[in-house]
């Protein structure tokens, strides 16, 4: 976490009575981080999903509810805190329509065509397949906290 993020993240919390039981992560979401921080920060996008075999190839925890975490814009700079407040795990084709439409970039068909390109070049470049029924990790989330 850069200097300017943890300035972000700490001086939210010094106004709060509560303090987060873990370790804040910070990272920027997707192929646009720009758009998508806008959309967060104007809370049209309240979810997002990943490729659970990401969390597999790279040693890393599931999200888990009540986790905070910072999302950056492209230039790493902090947007929005987000806290967690649903986890689920399923296959790509067995997203809701609900679900897509809350990640906020258009509708459903916009969704499953951006997410379906944006996985096939990820998981490609690792060398990781791609399936219509791979399982993606989907969190929805609100904001506390924006700059």
């Amino acid at each position: 976490m850069n200097e300017q993020t943890a300035k972000f993240w700490n001086s939210y919390w010094a106004s709060q009575e509560q303090k987060p039981l873990k370790d804040v992560e910070a990272f920027q979401f997707g192929a646009d981080a720009d758009w998508l921080a806008a959309l967060v920060a104007e809370g049209k996008k309240t979810a997002t999903c990943s490729a659970h075999v990401w969390y597999e190839f790279e040693n890393e925890s599931l999200p888990q509810v009540g986790q905070y975490n910072i999302v950056l814009n492209s230039k790493e700079e902090p947007v929005a805190i987000i806290k967690v407040t649903e986890v689920s795990i399923m296959p790509m084709n067995e997203v809701p329509e609900d679900f897509a439409l809350a990640e906020g970039e258009g509708d459903y068909a916009f969704w499953w065509n951006a997410h379906e390109q944006f996985f096939k070049s990820e998981l490609g470049a690792q060398g990781l397949p791609y399936s219509e029924t791979m399982l993606l990790v989907c969190e929805r989330f609100e904001v506390i906290h924006k700059s």
